[in-house]
């Protein structure tokens, strides 16, 4: 499994951290004065296994990923807020069988309880808390990258394994020699992979923004594509299906076997190789 952090997880199951803060020393208490921001800092450091998942879940910040040279992952967090004090928003770190999830906890609002779980699972909610919460991760090689927030960018770069991004107001940015599937609402998708042999379908999705997916020049997949307003490309001979129009492309790519599906509305599509 995995050994965590030197931040004392010593209860199974879902730990609370609350990290190193930037606090004012004793003699030097305050109170905030209106409109000031205030910040706190939270770090930890652990080991995941290779195959496993780092999954960071936020709500209100970017989060930025990179490739780590040695075994430990690392993950910084810096809370800012002006109305609401960020000492209400807690980090939580989850350990589970795929991995470590840990997210950006809001207070409870309206009776319903907040929660840090991996994937679908748990509830989260900042119910117009104006805290912002940036994470900083680094991951190693061979240790899989999973992001999501509502209101931020993620990057992810250099990332030695397999690379999920989701965020709903802001860019996608992603560059892996594993695979990766990125989706966003209001912002740009660019990824790279390093690798084309997922099952199944990869999906890269947006609304507003545009969409530039680079696979290895050795890709084999069905691509389907489409957009209302803007342009398409691909740097990769396309066996057409159906009619071709620069809205909708279907066709396939070597021999197929899998599924790239790319869709925007305002936004053009480019398809690259190199990846």
């Amino acid at each position: 499994m995995k050994t965590i952090g030197a931040l004392a997880l010593a209860a199974a199951g879902l730990v609370t951290v609350t990290g190193s803060l930037e606090t004012p020393m004793v003699g030097d208490l305050f109170e905030a004065t209106p409109g000031m921001q205030q910040t706190q800092d939270w770090d930890w450091q652990g080991t995941v296994d290779r195959g496993d998942a780092i999954e960071i879940k936020g709500i209100n910040g970017a989060i930025k990923a990179s490739g780590a040279s040695g075994s430990q992952v690392t993950v910084t967090a810096v809370k800012k807020g002006k109305k609401d004090d960020p000492a209400d928003v807690r980090i939580e770190v989850v350990e589970h069988s795929d991995g470590v999830t840990i997210c950006a906890v809001y207070p409870d609002a309206r009776g319903k309880k907040n929660e840090c779980a991996p994937g679908d699972g748990g509830r989260l909610s900042s119910e117009d808390n104006d805290v912002s919460v940036a994470f900083t991760v680094q991951v190693p090689a061979g240790v899989r990258f999973v992001a999501s927030t509502v209101n931020g960018k993620i990057e992810a770069g250099d990332i030695g394994a397999d690379v999920k991004a989701t965020t709903v107001n802001g860019d996608v940015k992603v560059s892996t020699s594993g695979l990766a599937r990125a989706t966003t609402v209001n912002g740009s998708i660019q990824a790279s992979m390093g690798r084309a042999d997922w099952s199944g379908t990869t999906h890269f999705n947006t609304v507003n923004g545009s969409i530039t997916v680079k696979l290895p020049d050795n890709a084999s997949t069905d691509v389907s594509a489409s957009t209302v307003n803007g342009s398409m490309n691909t740097d990769f001979p396309l066996t057409v299906q159906g009619k071709f129009s620069m809205k909708n492309m279907k066709g396939t790519i070597g021999d197929g076997g899998r599924e790239l599906q790319m869709e925007t509305v305002n936004g053009s599509i480019h398809l690259k190789s190199g990846g």
